[in-house]
């Protein structure tokens, strides 16, 4: 699904929605001989600006005063996924995945590589090279030197081995709302953008796009367009 550019809030709800369906499906069918099949949903999407602080983050990682952040028409959230905090804003590609992991496999740190590696695979078709750096999810440029720098941000809740957030990757943002935050806590590593690497102005829809067709390939899932949400 492809949500475009949608208030962060919104998004949240409609993906919790999503998320709850899931899940009570998965609890009617313990009461069924023959279990219905779960749903499994990618929605793609874009944010109006937004800070979001993740259930084990810490609020002194925002570097401006709470209250101020409305004036400068920025949204700021506390949410339910894991990490610490990031900025949403247009130019980033948020992918959310809502998969009932009992359909592929029932290994969260499997599931994380394997959106990392989704993602590589989409850079690299801009000729960067992403990598991981242990310890700290999402994808880097330069991971192993003093240069490294991060453009895709992750973090997920699941339960009952059903998945919700994601990632952001930054495609053309402007990188200059980072400077408000320590991004994902991480004090001494900078944030890039896709642009910023190539130098080029890159087409969101053209990432979403091959991103989708990784995400495919990787998951060894038949994708198809759905309007109705």
């Amino acid at each position: 699904m492809d949500w475009g550019l949608i208030d962060y809030k919104t998004a949240w709800d409609k993906q919790t929605k999503l998320f709850q369906s899931v899940i009570n499906q998965k609890v009617a069918n313990r009461k069924k001989e023959t279990p219905t099949p779960t749903n499994n949903y990618l929605i793609f999407c874009e944010h109006h600006p937004v800070y979001t602080l993740g259930k084990s983050g810490k609020i002194e990682h925002l570097l401006v005063q709470e209250n101020s952040l409305q004036a400068q028409n920025i949204q700021f959230f506390r949410n339910n996924r894991g990490g610490d905090i990031t900025f949403h804003g247009p130019g980033q590609l948020m992918v959310y995945p809502i998969l009932d992991l009992d359909n592929f496999f029932t290994d969260i740190h499997r599931f994380l590589r394997f959106l990392e590696a989704c993602v590589i695979q989409t850079i690299a078709e801009y000729h960067v090279h992403g990598d991981r750096i242990e310890g700290a999810t999402g994808v880097w440029i330069d991971a192993k030197k003093q240069t490294a720098r991060k453009i895709c941000a992750m973090g997920i809740r699941a339960s009952r081995w059903v998945t919700m957030h994601g990632i952001a990757l930054n495609v053309q943002t402007n990188l200059d709302y980072f400077k408000k935050i320590i991004p994902c806590g991480i004090a001494d590593k900078a944030v890039t953008s896709l642009q910023q690497e190539t130098g080029l102005a890159i087409d969101l829809k053209e990432v979403q796009q091959k991103l989708k067709q990784h995400f495919a390939k990787r998951f060894d899932a038949e994708i198809f367009k759905n309007e109705s949400l």
